[in-house]
C-alpha cells in the first residue's frame, strides 16, 4: 500500500511538473512586441518615466479612449476607423498594460491613474476633450472627470467599473487567482494560455468572436516585461477612495453603453450608474458581453457619434448670440 501511494505521489508530481513546463512562458522583449503590435500612426511619449504607447488619428473634436484590465489600445481599433472622419481619436496603452508597461513605483490606485492621465494630456497639449473608457478605463474616466472637470466635456462609459464588488457579485477567476500569493508568484512565468482563453470567453457575449489572433495578442502583450507583476500588484491594491455616490457630482453629459450579458460587470451596474448620474443616456445591448466596442463596434461607434454630435449642437446653441 505504501509503495502504491509512493507511485501515485510520483505520478502527481510528474503531472504537475509537466503542466508547469508546458505553461512556462518567458517575457517577450519590448522591441519584438513593437514590431508586431504598433500601428503606422503609433507614437511614444515619455510620461512619469514611462514610454507611453499611443495613437492620434482623425480630425475634429478630441475623444480620448481608455481600455480595461488586460487590454490595450488595440481594443479601439474599429472605433478609430469608424469615427476618424468626425473626431480626433486618441487611444493609449495605460500603465501596467500593452507596450507602455508598469508604473515604476508599483502604485495602481485610481488617483495615480488620473494624475498620470492629466500629465499625459498636458504632454499632448490637450486641455478639452470627450473621455471614454471600458471597465477599468471607465472607472478612470469618471474619476478623472471628478478630479479634472475643466478638461472633460463629455463622458462615454462602457461596462465601467466603480460599483463595489459586493453589489456586483464574485470577481472573475483571473482576479481571484492573482489575490492568492502562491499562485500570483507562479503567474510571473507560468501563465496558462487556457486561462486567457477562458477569460476572453467570459467577456465576449459571442465566443465565436474570440479568434486565434485576438487570443494571441492579449497573451503576448501580457508578457511584456513587467506587465505580469503589474497585473498582480494592481489586483491586490484596494482603492481606498472610490465612492460610487460621487457619480452624482458629475455634471458632464454622459453616455452609458453596456452589454446585457456582461459576466464580469453585470448589467445591474449600468442601471446603478444611471440612477446616480444626473445627466446620462443609457443604452443596453442584448446578447453582448463586457466589450461592446469589440463585439459590435460599428453599432456602438454610431451611438457614440450620435451622442457627441448632439452634445456639440447643444453647446453651439447655448453659445450662439441671442436674436435681437
Amino acid at each position: 500500500m505504501i509503495k502504491v501511494l509512493k507511485y501515485i505521489g510520483l505520478l502527481l508530481l510528474l503531472i504537475i511538473g509537466g503542466a508547469v513546463v508546458f505553461n512556462y512562458h518567458p517575457d517577450i522583449s519590448v522591441d519584438r512586441l513593437k514590431e508586431k503590435y504598433t500601428y503606422a500612426d503609433s507614437r511614444f511619449v515619455e510620461v512619469q518615466g514611462m514610454e507611453v504607447h499611443y495613437r492620434i488619428t482623425g480630425q475634429g473634436p478630441t475623444l480620448i479612449l481608455l481600455h480595461g484590465t488586460g487590454a490595450s489600445l488595440h481594443t479601439w481599433e474599429v472605433w478609430t476607423e469608424e469615427l476618424k472622419n468626425d473626431f480626433t481619436l486618441v487611444s493609449l496603452d495605460l500603465p501596467a498594460f500593452g507596450l507602455t508597461g508598469p508604473f515604476s513605483d508599483r502604485d495602481y490606485q485610481i488617483r495615480h491613474y488620473t494624475e498620470f492621465l492629466d500629465t499625459f494630456t498636458d504632454a499632448l497639449s490637450l486641455d478639452s476633450f470627450a473621455l471614454g473608457g471600458n471597465s477599468l478605463g471607465g472607472l478612470i474616466a469618471w474619476r478623472f472627470a471628478l478630479d479634472y472637470p475643466d478638461k472633460v466635456q463629455q463622458l462615454v462609459l462602457l461596462d465601467a467599473a466603480g460599483i463595489p464588488r459586493k453589489e456586483s457579485g464574485e470577481s472573475p477567476l483571473a482576479f481571484r487567482l492573482a489575490k492568492k500569493p502562491a499562485i500570483a508568484a507562479i503567474m510571473q512565468k507560468v501563465t496558462p494560455k487556457a486561462l486567457f482563453k477562458k477569460s476572453l470567453y467570459e467577456v465576449y457575449g459571442d465566443p465565436e468572436k474570440v479568434t486565434p489572433a485576438l487570443l494571441q495578442r492579449y497573451f503576448e502583450l501580457f508578457r511584456r516585461p513587467g506587465n505580469r507583476q503589474a497585473y498582480v500588484d494592481r489586483i491586490n491594491q484596494e482603492d481606498t477612495i472610490t465612492d460610487p455616490d460621487r457619480l452624482q457630482e458629475i455634471a458632464q453629459p454622459t453616455l452609458i453603453l453596456w452589454g446585457e450579458t456582461d459576466a464580469w460587470i453585470p448589467v445591474a451596474n449600468a442601471r446603478a450608474m444611471a440612477d446616480r448620474l444626473p445627466n446620462d443616456t443609457l443604452i443596453i445591448y442584448p446578447e453582448v458581453g463586457h466589450l461592446p466596442m469589440e463585439e459590435i463596434p460599428v453599432q456602438t461607434a454610431e451611438d457614440v457619434r450620435a451622442f457627441l454630435k448632439k452634445q456639440q449642437e447643444v453647446t453651439a446653441a447655448a453659445l450662439a448670440p441671442a436674436p435681437y
